[in-house]
């Protein structure tokens, strides 16, 4: 992985930031990548969540971006505790894009007619 990390939170929970590239090579979704956060029991559960859902070469190797504490919040308050945005730029510069949840980034474009 490029990037990512964890905090873990006063009640023992952690969440999880990846840095990933757009599983949807062609989809509308993120050209550069996808900044995608879980909330979990433990670092391995968070893992186990994503890698559930079919994004099986997902590792975090060392905490080199945590996540931050907005990003916390936010996904403290989604209701499935998983979501994701377009990655920012290297110089995190540009507009901030509201949080997602997972399922729009994993639903497949649909086939032309």
């Amino acid at each position: 992985m490029a990037a990512g990390g964890f905090s873990k939170l006063p009640n023992g929970t952690v969440v999880v930031a990846l840095n990933l590239p757009s599983p949807t090579a062609d989809g509308p979704s993120a050209p550069g990548g996808v900044r995608v956060l879980v909330h979990a029991q433990n670092r391995a559960r968070a893992l186990t969540r994503l890698r559930n859902l079919g994004l099986r070469a997902v590792y975090l190797r060392g905490n080199a971006a945590p996540p931050t504490p907005d990003e916390i919040t936010a996904v403290l308050h989604h209701p499935d505790g998983l979501i994701w945005r377009t990655a920012p730029d290297a110089g995190g510069l540009g507009p901030m894009e509201l949080w997602h949840p997972i399922r729009a980034l994993l639903r497949r474009p649909a086939a032309p007619a």
